[in-house]
């Protein structure tokens, strides 16, 4: 048997064997199956995308013979890359997950949660290798139930149920969009493989509905503004290694089936596709660290990055995608490049950031950043790994998220080479709202780590939390050693994701590579760096920092009051507040954000110059929610309303109903032929 069939068998055997273990086995002893089967899975479909890649083998594989017929499997270049995302995303969350689902036991359902996040891992697994509508569609439904009831593990915690009911209306909506998208790319026959669609000719107008179906479609699950809404209430009530699972993995499915659909079956398209899925990925990017820069709720913060950075993801798609259309390959492709290589890094520092939260919320029992500080004192590794992960996040260098965001800044700065100045006017614009994105993720992170982990202790909680168990601590430093390997070594990563996409849409054959100097550069664009010059640069940096202060420090032991402001002692309530740091970014962007503002002044009785005290309350309601959803979801209440007028309860009713609609079948049958 070929080595990567053997390995797609041993990942299907070994999520199955993890997930009947999770239904059988109880106790610390199921909790380990699970995870073993869950982490053994994982690296056998990460070894199957990493063998694909290296080797440019392809995997292929049809069961005609099971219930559903039509399934059926393929691994090109693209899906091998997936499959090392889904592989690297589970081994990290199965590793953590051990440890984590302890506090579990007792409270929720622990079979539930150990079945349901290996089927999640399989059906991601199988998802990426999908190489026919039903299949795809099937597995895209089995991806979507399990994580609705992975997020309604803690059911009995306030906004759960609400979070896994408008995250299973919004998925079901997109799973609308995509059936009708592959019905009219697969001409009716939902079994047909892809190649026949690839080789289908479709009018234009009928390639433009396809693509708008999928971009609806995969927007949903990927997080894009406005189809987002599920994703900031559906991640923070997730159990925190199926938090990380769900933003590093699952949502890159949408980038993934966009991908898939528009760039390799209808081989992009006119212009307006790529600068729609630019402009999308623009406004995500620059709304969603907006948002996130008003979050007091940890986990809910990190939620809101993710929205931003699927939109930094879809910048570099979107490039590519006009880029093709311009006739301009080289530059296509590191568009399509710099969105893939930052979907790889997103899956490593937002699954580090939401295992490190989840690390907190563990040891603090809150996600209220606001009761939190100090706990760099008492959770120093869980403190440094979620260092590393702000600062990736933050894309500073030497770490992955610099190196991907750089060739993203890189990409659109090629728009300079299109002959339509609207287009290269719109990439001009993406740059602009990238850096303001990126200077803005900053200061949000400033205010993520300080508020958590630095100054004192604001609540019981926080000063009596220590260190978790080490198996929570291998997963997250499993994602920090991926975040400085993929921020040192481009030169490495850049050529394996362009072989990946060779041959697609038109894509060269020719894979582009950097030079392999130190600084290294790509042809076509304006700038060249070293990752590895950056990286030792700030090591010496901070050698010699370290070293010179040593020097010249003054280590004798000295016990002083610090200054506090008149006061003997210093206090939590002398602290910065999350409120605090973001209140001059709130009205800088109050046209925005339009907060609700709510002040009340106790005064003395006897002198309204003596205040007792002040109570002031802002609320940042995101207006997706006030002009979008809620009048839709009152148009469709008042639909149902008057839906439920035809069940009179009269079965001659129903007869003619059924009559009816027989009529109108047969007539739109008769007409169509």
């Amino acid at each position: 048997m070929a080595p990567e069939l053997l390995l797609l068998a041993l990942s299907v055997a070994s999520y199955a064997v993890g997930a009947l273990a999770a239904l059988i086995v109880r106790g610390m002893v199921g909790r380990a199956l699970v995870a073993v089967g869950a982490l053994v899975g994982s690296l056998a479909t990460l070894a199957l995308g990493a063998w694909c890649l290296a080797t440019g083998a392809t995997l292929a594989f049809a069961a005609p013979w099971l219930p559903l017929t039509g399934l059926a499997l393929r691994a090109d270049g693209l899906s091998a890359f997936f499959l090392v995302v889904v592989g690297l995303g589970g081994a990290a969350a199965s590793v953590y997950g051990f440890g984590y689902s302890a506090h579990y036991d007792g409270r929720y359902s622990l079979r539930l949660l150990g079945a349901m996040f290996n089927v999640l891992l399989l059906s991601l697994a199988i998802q990426v290798l999908a190489d026919n509508a039903l299949t795809f569609l099937v597995t895209w439904e089995a991806m979507s139930l399990s994580a609705y009831l992975l997020v309604l593990v803690e059911h009995d915690q306030h906004g759960t149920v609400r979070a896994a009911n408008w995250y299973l209306a919004v998925t079901h909506a997109g799973f609308a969009a995509l059936v009708a998208a592959f019905l009219v790319l697969a001409g009716g026959d939902m079994t047909g493989s892809f190649a026949a669609m690839r080789s289908a000719t479709l009018p234009p107008a009928t390639r433009n509905v396809v693509f708008l179906l999928a971009l609806v479609g995969f927007g949903t699950k990927a997080g894009v503004i406005p189809l987002h809404v599920w994703l900031p209430m559906a991640h923070p009530v997730a159990p925190s290694h199926v938090s990380a699972l769900l933003s590093g993995v699952v949502i890159k499915m949408g980038v993934y089936g966009l991908m898939r659909v528009a760039l390799d079956l209808l081989g992009g398209g006119p212009p307006w596709w790529g600068g729609v899925v630019l402009g999308l990925g623009a406004v995500s990017a620059l709304l969603g660290v907006l948002y996130a820069l008003m979050e007091h709720d940890l986990k809910r913060l990190l939620a809101y990055h993710s929205v931003e950075n699927v939109g930094i993801i879809l910048l570099g798609v979107g490039a590519g995608l006009m880029f093709q259309s311009y006739g301009l390959p080289g530059l296509a492709t590191l568009g399509f490049i710099a969105g893939l290589y930052h979907t790889l890094n997103h899956a490593c520092f937002k699954g580090l950031l939401f295992l490190g939260a989840g690390s907190v919320l563990y040891a603090t029992h809150t996600r209220n950043m606001e009761q939190l500080g100090g706990l760099i004192s008492r959770m120093p590794r869980t403190a440094a790994c979620f260092l590393v992960g702000a600062a990736a996040i933050s894309a500073l260098p030497p770490l992955n998220g610099f190196a991907s965001e750089w060739l993203v800044f890189q990409t659109l700065m090629g728009g300079a080479l299109v002959p339509h100045p609207e287009a290269a006017i719109g990439m001009a614009i993406a740059v602009a709202m990238l850096a303001l994105t990126s200077g803005l993720a900053v200061a949000c992170f400033v205010k993520a780590f300080g508020i958590t982990f630095l100054a004192l202790p604001r609540s019981a909680e926080a000063e009596r939390a220590r260190e978790v168990p080490a198996s929570m601590q291998v997963g997250m430093l499993v994602l920090v050693g991926m975040c400085v390997a993929l921020g040192l070594t481009p030169f490495l990563v850049v050529p394996v994701l362009s072989r990946a996409l060779a041959g697609l849409g038109g894509l060269p054959l020719t894979p582009i590579g950097f030079s392999l100097r130190l600084p290294f550069s790509v042809s076509g664009v304006t700038g060249e760096m070293s990752p590895l010059l950056v990286g030792v640069g700030v090591l010496l940096l901070g050698t010699l920092t370290a070293v010179v202060l040593r020097g010249v420090a003054d280590r004798r032991l000295r016990i002083g009051d610090t200054w506090g402001c008149g006061r003997v002692g210093q206090t939590p309530r002398m602290e910065y507040t999350a409120t605090a740091f973001a209140e001059p970014l709130r009205r800088v962007f109050a046209e925005l954000y339009r907060p609700t503002e709510d002040l009340s002044i106790d005064f003395h009785p006897k002198s309204k110059y003596f205040v007792r005290s002040i109570a002031y309350r802002s609320e940042v309601e995101p207006w997706f929610e006030r002009l979008l959803y809620t009048p839709l979801l009152s148009a469709l209440r008042g639909a149902a309303v008057r839906v439920r007028q035809v069940q009179a309860g009269s079965l001659h009713l129903y007869l003619a109903y059924m009559t009816i609609a027989l009529l109108a079948l047969l007539v739109v049958a008769r007409w169509s032929r």
